[in-house]
């Protein structure tokens, strides 16, 4: 069998050792975020990311390795293993190259060859096989097998039946079928055409072809897509003389001329080969494209949580509406609500001065510093009222356009009831939207993340598979930013490394009978919490005011003899101030390695005390850009050729980039446009949430699109 660790260190780039020490760790229940952070010196620092990657191929290998070993049992029982044979199943790269390998001694259904085996013309076939038997000796000695019990009426019944085992014989060479479908994948062209006449947004796959090597996934999935709604049909083509020719290369011995056995290759390869790797290679572009979209949506979905949060501000948020109004939630810095309502003021028959009057005393009563609108029915009429208004106010008064995508469905969850039991769905979907703009994070993990919408053709891909990486993404950008142990929510412990929901719940349980924790040692004190737990999640839980300032960083308690011994070493204490602040100072002239050594630790861990210490409570967020906010509004029809706006990248797909440059239609920046070089995708050069210059180069009313550039952008 392989060597696992190995095989993941060639694929990932990273030494076998640290191969080995990750799935050491992982086996030993340890999770992602933990092992990323805190075990460094065993890993040789790999990222969250690198680990998720490992955790992925492990499973993939060894369920590979679970399938070899069950197809060596099956063919063993069948008395057929040799030395040989096994060990080309245990040297197999991957699931499709053993079912190759195990197909010819598969359990069948009943097939032109099996029947033509049941007839007795298994001799006549080797006869051919063999090649050492010409075409007119096998027609006489054909005749030998004329059966009308066994329905073999003719001599030219007898060939054909033999051919028929020939053909299934070559249709079950693994190494034929492996050099064919890879012929195929580099030679073949991917073909589509219209199944229906109207025009839709499938134009351009009407009459579309292109080399299967070329294909990139998102048009994979959108071939996939317009074939599922049977307004595209979709085939492979491939040149079938050429592979013919390499079947024949492979089949025939030198020299040797046989009509027969070149009928069965040919058979062999349109009624059994093509239609097989046809179906095979199509479902390999399919989870490759699937693959990507995963990986951009979670990609989207990391940026978008890890969104600047707006401390300090009390946000009044609008969820618009035309017949229903608009949802009106005033939120304080904490997230608490403090007013809500309803206001009517986008139909003409509506009175919009009145409804600018209560927001203006809403404004003032609550001190309001941003006005929050989501982006759904009837925003951009708000825009334009909420606009006007702050044109009025005392004071300055910043508005923005949130992006409510989820916001719904967690409004009719049973999370939001349970929050808000006194709301109705409506107003619990306003307060989403301020806390939404308060703290990204600790709201948009109460919303199923495939909701959030920030992916390309998310519906299309494997279900599972998606909610295991955008799960993975949630808990690394939680752990990451780490939580308020007495403020969190159950919804965002449950993603801290080493809590479940259960014990999240018991946490704010905990929380509300005994009052605040004072220390991460209380943890232990909660129900279901154990040791193991306490490991792997103590470190990225915060106690804002602990009576221990470690409490509130990242240094993990297991590391906090290690920092009192640094603190001795320099004469400091953690309660004085002034004695961080001359650490602090100090830092920048210390030899690293040196100090780890005289503390037993290792350096990336020391590294990481020294940064917490730096600033204990930071929110690595913090470094991120702040949202644009506006004062102005502005419309499609506004836009003119050439204009230089700022914007916010919304959504990142393989194409280019949407950016919101305050017109609710998004803006394309397609790939081309996104640098003055070579990008091979745009995730290597924006990411959602970041705030870019964009260039307008066309705008299309009727069609509400917009063209942008990032190119030569002042």
């Amino acid at each position: 069998m392989i060597n696992i660790a190995s095989q993941i260190a060639k694929e990932l780039q990273i030494n076998e050792s640290q191969a080995q020490s990750a799935i050491s760790l992982l086996d030993q229940g340890n999770t992602v975020p933990f092992i990323a952070r805190y075990r460094k010196e065993v890993t040789g620092s790999l990222t969250d990311e690198t680990l998720r990657e490992l955790a992925d191929r492990l499973t993939y290998l060894r369920k590979l390795e679970e399938r070899k070993e069950e197809v060596i049992r099956l063919i063993g029982e069948q008395g057929k293993l040799t030395d040989g044979l096994k060990t080309k199943i245990e040297l197999a790269q991957g699931v499709t190259e053993v079912d190759d390998i195990y197909r010819p001694y598969r359990p069948k259904r009943r097939t032109r060859a099996t029947i033509a085996k049941e007839k007795g013309l298994e001799p006549l076939a080797a006869l051919i096989w063999q090649q050492q038997t010409s075409d007119e000796d096998i027609d006489k000695l054909a005749e030998d097998y004329i059966n009308a019990e066994k329905e073999v009426e003719s001599a030219e019944a007898a060939v054909a039946g033999a051919k028929d085992i020939i053909a299934e014989m070559i249709s079950d060479d693994a190494d034929l079928r492996g050099k064919l479908r890879a012929w195929v994948r580099h030679s073949g062209l991917i073909i589509s055409k219209a199944a229906a006449e109207e025009s839709t947004v499938y134009d351009m796959y009407y009459d579309f072809s292109e080399p299967v090597a070329k294909l990139v996934p998102h048009r994979v999935l959108a071939l996939n897509r317009g074939e599922k709604e049977k307004i595209l049909n979709v085939k492979i083509e491939a040149e079938e003389q050429d592979a013919v020719a390499l079947m024949h290369r492979n089949v025939f011995k030198p020299r040797w001329q046989s009509a027969y056995l070149q009928s069965a290759v040919e058979d062999a390869y349109k009624r059994l080969i093509f239609p097989s790797i046809e179906r095979e290679i199509r479902n390999d572009l399919t989870e490759e494209a699937e693959e990507q979209a995963i990986k951009v949506f979670g990609g989207n979905l990391k940026n978008l949580l890890l969104v600047a949060p707006v401390h300090g501000k009390t946000v009044l948020a609008l969820d618009p509406g035309f017949r229903t109004g608009n949802k009106v939630a005033v939120a304080d810095p904490t997230g608490k609500v403090l007013d809500t309502g309803v206001v009517y003021m986008t139909l003409e028959h509506h009175d919009t001065a009145k409804a600018k009057e209560y927001l203006k005393k809403l404004i003032e009563k609550h001190n309001v510093d941003i006005i929050a609108i989501g982006n759904g029915t009837a925003s951009k009429e708000t825009e334009a009222v909420v606009a006007e208004l702050i044109k009025t106010l005392p004071k300055q008064v910043y508005y923005l356009v949130v992006s409510e995508a989820g916001a719904s469905v967690y409004s009719a969850s049973k999370l939001g009831s349970e929050e808000f039991p006194d709301f109705d769905v409506a107003l619990r979907s306003a307060v989403s939207i301020a806390r939404r703009l308060q703290d990204p994070l600790a709201e948009l993990v109460k919303i199923d993340p495939k909701a959030i919408g920030v992916g390309q053709y998310q519906h299309d891909v494997n279900q599972k598979r998606l909610a295991e990486m955008l799960g993975g993404v949630v808990e690394d950008c939680v752990n990451a930013v780490g939580v308020d142990l007495n403020t969190a929510s159950p919804s965002l412990l449950r993603y801290i490394s080493g809590i479940s929901p259960a014990v999240a719940k018991s946490v704010v349980e905990m929380r509300e009978t005994q009052g605040r924790f004072q220390s991460r040692q209380q943890l232990k004190k909660v129900r279901g919490l154990g040791d193991k737990a306490f490991e792997q999640c103590a470190g990225f839980l915060r106690i804002p005011g602990a009576k221990n300032i470690l409490d509130n960083t990242a240094i993990h308690p297991e590391s906090y003899d290690a920092v009192n011994r640094l603190l001795e070493k320099q004469g400091a204490r953690l309660t004085r101030e002034k004695d961080l602040e001359q650490l602090r100072a100090q830092m920048s002239g210390w030899k690293v390695s040196a100090l780890a050594a005289a503390l037993a630790i290792g350096e990336p861990t020391l590294k990481d005390i020294l940064e917490e210490l730096k600033k204990p409570g930071r929110d690595p967020r913090d470094a991120f850009e702040q949202p644009v906010f506006r004062s102005d509004v502005m419309h499609l029809e506004d836009l003119k050729e050439g204009m230089v706006l700022t914007g916010t990248v919304r959504n990142v797909i393989d194409f280019g980039a949407f950016v919101d440059i305050g017109v609710h239609q998004d803006g394309l920046v397609h790939i081309s446009q996104l640098a003055d070089r070579f990008v091979k995708h745009p995730m290597d050069v924006v990411k959602t949430g970041d705030i870019v210059k964009v260039r307008v180069l066309s705008v299309d009313t009727n069609k509400k699109r917009i063209a942008l550039t990032m190119k030569n952008v002042n």
